[in-house]
């Protein structure tokens, strides 16, 4: 049986690190920058490897320069593991964290697929991160099948009041390879690409603890790494409009959580989708109060979908979170679309209203994408994206 921790510390928001607690600027806003599918040190080796970095850490200084987040969210494949040598293939993530730690900005992980590997342990990500004094990764449910970055930050208002006014939730949905692990046949370990029931046990018992000490339901946010099924649904079942939730849409179909895995639990090129993320997305539909979920994986999807309502082929009804796709950030990993990152800005005023307001950043310093995500979203008319290439 796996463990979970539900700890008082936990409660407070309490990390490794001496950190002040995120606050709601003085103008009432929190900014949200992600970056999304990094994919540093791949084909190290090669020289366009090197250069792929060096161009990703321009996008990265390119984003900051035009805005000004409370919070960087690093979502997921931060590092090409299965290209990484195991002696020094976090080093990566001095690169990656640079132009946050050079403008005093603070950060937090989910990590992907690609930080899973057989040369590349996400717990030693982890530790990494965390000796550089900005960072807000954390790991709070044990286990061998949990993942490594399941844990939660609140963000308290602008005034003195020491009830959050947002929760930010983070998930490890896995995949990839077992760190130093291979089978009979001295092939990789594969790990499931899905969010484990053990981290969603502790998320609706941490949620419920939170909402029962409060008294009340605080908004929230969520970002994983690979996209549930509830975007797969979406995508092919009801369809993406290109001006009514604009965005780039050409993975089609998109790759979610269970992809290549048997009902049964097993890994085969058999199974298209074994369902194996639906307590995780039946987890974050009961409860009250998650505006946003955002995921990357797929780096040619840049689009966010209202999920009001049961889609049909799906067993979960949505809550009317709105599933977001993040721009691919870095210049390692496949496609060539044009390198960005998503803003997400929080209103004190708008909360209650169940509202965010969001864009996406290019590396070009263009703005595409900028929506309401409010109660008309889905409905109300916005200019298409264009589906530009670096």
């Amino acid at each position: 049986m796996q463990q979970t921790v539900v700890a008082t510390a936990l409660l407070a928001g309490s990390g490794t690190q001496a950190l002040a607690p995120l606050k709601f600027s003085q103008d009432g806003t929190f900014q949200i920058s992600i970056f999304e599918d990094l994919h540093f040190g791949e084909n190290a080796w090669d020289s366009w490897g090197p250069e792929a970095d060096r161009n990703s850490v321009k996008v990265l200084n390119q984003i900051l320069d035009n805005e000004s987040p409370d919070l960087v969210v690093l979502n997921g494949d931060l590092i090409t593991g299965e290209n990484g040598f195991l002696e020094n293939a976090t080093v990566y993530i001095d690169q990656i964290v640079g132009p946050l730690v050079d403008r005093d900005l603070t950060w937090a992980s989910t990590y992907g697929n690609h930080d899973h590997q057989f040369n590349l342990s996400a717990h030693e990500i982890l530790e990494r991160e965390q000796q550089w004094p900005n960072a807000r990764t954390q790991s709070v449910v044990s286990g061998r099948d949990a993942g490594v970055s399941n844990y939660y930050l609140p963000v308290y208002g602008s005034g003195s009041e020491a009830v959050p006014k947002l929760l930010l939730w983070f998930f490890d949905s896995r995949g990839g390879a077992y760190f130093q692990e291979r089978d009979e046949g001295g092939v990789d370990v594969p790990q499931p690409n899905w969010v484990d029931s053990s981290v969603v046990d502790w998320f609706k018992e941490t949620s419920q603890a939170i909402t029962t000490q409060y008294n009340k339901t605080i908004p929230s946010l969520a970002f994983v790494h690979i996209p549930t099924n509830a975007f797969w649904a979406a995508q092919t079942v009801d369809g993406i409009d290109e001006n009514r939730e604009p965005g780039i849409n050409d993975d089609y179909p998109l790759a979610q959580q269970a992809q290549g895995w048997c009902e049964d639990g097993t890994n085969s090129d058999e199974c298209s989708y074994g369902g194996q993320d639906i307590p995780f997305m039946e987890a974050l539909a009961a409860t009250e109060g998650v505006l946003g979920l955002f995921s990357g994986h797929d780096h040619g999807d840049t689009w966010c979908y209202k999920w009001d309502a049961q889609i049909s082929g799906m067993s979960v009804k949505g809550n009317g979170m709105n599933l977001c796709f993040n721009q691919h950030t870095g210049y390692g990993g496949y496609g060539s679309w044009i390198r960005g990152s998503r803003q997400v800005l929080v209103s004190e005023s708008a909360l209650d209203q169940r509202e965010l307001e969001t864009w996406i950043r290019l590396e070009s310093g263009d703005v595409v994408g900028a929506v309401s995500l409010n109660a008309t979203y889905g409905e109300d008319l916005y200019p298409a994206t264009p589906n530009d290439m670096t």
